[in-house]
Order: C-alpha cells, then sequence, then structure tokens
C-alpha cells in the first residue's frame, strides 16, 4: 500500500495510476436532494403540536451522499445529476463542486424544475423523513458513461439500467447494493444487472431474503456464486465478505461508537470498500476500512457532510494509538488497522478538518 499528499488530499490509487488511465475514478448518476436535517429532538413529531429541535443543518443529499463520501477519500469522482435552476440548486452544485471537488461536467441546470426536498428528523438513533419532489426530468446521464474506473449502481427489483450495462462493457467495475423488495417476492432474477456487478453489498436482511439463507455467513457464500466480489453488512456488528477473484474471505466486525444520525452510513461504508478495492488492499483491511468511515460518519448529523475525509481518519488513529500507548484496553483494535499506518503519511495526525457549513444561510463567510 502506498498513498501521496497530506491528511486532507490523500490519493489512495497514486501507485497504480499511470498515463492513459481514466480521467475518472468513479461514475454516479441519480437524483441529489437538498437535505435539511432536525437535531435534537426528544421524541418523533406527534401530531397537533410543535416540536422543538436543538440543532439543525443542510447539505446536499441522496446520490450527494456517495459523490461526497468517494471525493473525501480521493478518488476522483465524475457525478452526472438534474440540478434545479434555483437557490437550492445553486447551493447544492456549488457545495459539490467547489467545496467537494466533484466533477459535475455531465451534470446539467434544468430552469423551473423545483430541486427535491427531504426534510430528516432525528431522535433516539433513528429517523423519520418527509420529501418532496416534482416529477424526475428526463434522465441526466449522458449517451454513455465516462471511461471511468468504477460506477455506483443501486439495484430495484425489476428495473434493468442500460447504462450499467454500458459501463461494464467499457470496462468499469460496477459496485451496487439493493433497496427493500416491497413486493416481498426476493427473486435475485429480478435483479438484471446483478450479472453486471463487479462487487455487491447489501445488508443482511436483503441478502439472507434474496438467498433464502438463515445467516449473513451464508448469505454472502451464496452470493459468491454469483458475483466476484459479494459483501454483506451487518451494522455496527460490521461485515463479511467473499472475494473470489482473490480467494480471500473475511469477517471483521463493527467499531461501537455512539451513533447520532445514520444518515448516508451505507453509502460511507460502500465508498470505503470501493476504496481499498480500487486500491488493491487486503480484503479485511478493505472491510476494516469501510467499517470505521461508516462508524466516523454516524458521529455526525447529516448525511453528506457526515462522510469523513482522511483527516478524520487520521485523527481516529492518532488517539486510538495514544490510548493504546496509554494502556487503554484497545490492543486489538491497534492491530486490526495498523496498515492505516502505511496510508497515513508520516507525521500527519491532524485534528478533523472544518467542514462545510451545514446551511445554506451563510454564503461567502
Amino acid at each position: 500500500m502506498s498513498t501521496a499528499g497530506t491528511a486532507d488530499s490523500i490519493d489512495p490509487l497514486a501507485a497504480l495510476r499511470a498515463p492513459g488511465d481514466p480521467e475518472h475514478d468513479v461514475y454516479l448518476t441519480g437524483t441529489v436532494f437538498l437535505d435539511i436535517i432536525f437535531t435534537g429532538l426528544d421524541h418523533a413529531p406527534v401530531r397537533g403540536t410543535e416540536t422543538w429541535a436543538r440543532g439543525m443543518g443542510s447539505s446536499p443529499g441522496g446520490i450527494a451522499n456517495m459523490a461526497t463520501a468517494l471525493a473525501r477519500l480521493g478518488l476522483h469522482t465524475t457525478l452526472a445529476a438534474a440540478f434545479g435552476a434555483d437557490v437550492y440548486g445553486d447551493y447544492c452544485w456549488e457545495s459539490l463542486a467547489t467545496g467537494e471537488g466533484v466533477d459535475l461536467s455531465h451534470s446539467r441546470r434544468l430552469p423551473g424544475w423545483h430541486s427535491p426536498v427531504t426534510v430528516s428528523m432525528a431522535y433516539d438513533g433513528e429517523r423519520t423523513m418527509v420529501t418532496h419532489e416534482h416529477p424526475a426530468p428526463p434522465p441526466a446521464g449522458p449517451a454513455a458513461p465516462p471511461p471511468a474506473r468504477a460506477c455506483v449502481a443501486s439495484f430495484e427489483p425489476g428495473r434493468q439500467d442500460d447504462w450499467v450495462r454500458r459501463a461494464h462493457t467499457q470496462g468499469s467495475h460496477v459496485f451496487a447494493d439493493v433497496g427493500w423488495d416491497d413486493s416481498g417476492r426476493w427473486d435475485l432474477a429480478a435483479l438484471p444487472d446483478l450479472a453486471h456487478a463487479h462487487a455487491f453489498l447489501p445488508n443482511a436482511a436483503e441478502a439472507q431474503r434474496y438467498t433464502r439463507t438463515d445467516t449473513p455467513e451464508q448469505a454472502v457464500r451464496a452470493l459468491a456464486d454469483l458475483v466476484p466480489i459479494a459483501v454483506v453488512t451487518k451494522g455496527a456488528e460490521g461485515a463479511v465478505a467473499i472475494d473470489s477473484l482473490t480467494g480471500e474471505s473475511a469477517e471483521v466486525p463493527g467499531l461501537h461508537v455512539a451513533a447520532l444520525d445514520p444518515t448516508g452510513a451505507g453509502d460511507v461504508f460502500v465508498a470505503g470498500f470501493m476504496t481499498g478495492t480500487l486500491a488493491g488492499w487486503p480484503l479485511a483491511d478493505r472491510l476494516a476500512f469501510a467499517n470505521l468511515t461508516a462508524a466516523l460518519s454516524v458521529q455526525h448529523f447529516g448525511g453528506s457532510l457526515a462522510a469523513p475525509g482522511w483527516a478524520e481518519v487520521a485523527a481516529w488513529w492518532a488517539l486510538t494509538a495514544r490510548q493504546a500507548e496509554d494502556g487503554a484496553d484497545c490492543g486489538e483494535l491497534v492491530r486490526r488497522y495498523r496498515f492505516l499506518d502505511e496510508l497515513i503519511p508520516a507525521g500527519v495526525r491532524e485534528w478533523p478538518r472544518l467542514r462545510a457549513l451545514p446551511t445554506i444561510g451563510f454564503r461567502g463567510v
């Protein structure tokens, strides 16, 4: 493993880059929402009453969660999405392009189209959401996805996305998750794009239903017969995976943290796993890194703004190593994450950088 840069600009693929490589590491397409998050609620909203929140923030959401998570980990990320020509669209565009360095050359602004908005209320480690969205415009993606090392897809039962096939044909590695099957059929044959997946990352409940198995371990073995890399996430309990390309299998426990808001944690896990996979890390390290990035994200409110960068990873590793030296019972944790020493440049142990201001109310500050 090797990287280059400072904590805020580590390039995990530095050792692999060569002339003629694709301009982009990852291609994404989907819907960008303006997320407005209310925090510090004592309970869920009650009908007929006014509920007070002790905090609030706003950030780009939807596919922007994944784009931000990937960009903050140093992957060259391009997003094809529609943005409303309104103040909300201005904010989301500026936050992604200027604040996060996401390439938006394949995105477009749509005059007269209202940006989708989601209001999320976080309490007791859970969330309740309300969304307003006008009918979606035609797909924002180009006639063919641009060349990229990888792309991210979200499968839905009965739906086939032609861009996924085209990306796969062009040589992009497709990393995919899947949503809940409201039909209750849980039929793998209803996921036609699964044949194009390089890595498939469902959660345990989804994986067990699709494979008709009783445990995440049984489910990942069944999925490994269908895709090169199978990962089953187990929430706070970690993840299990099989990489048939390298012959590796691994199970890594999660990190126990005080979770404030789970919004976007799944996207951050996928981003962390993608980073390690594209960089060629051992499977156990990929899972551990994905667990870590997801755990760091749930300790903050909001979706895209909660995604950690390398500065947050470096700060966590410095604190953990120091606690071990001081006699804290975290020796196993240090052994599991010792690979971070090779990834984070010597001497770089900064505390987290300032994230983007979590509101559209402040501009030019």
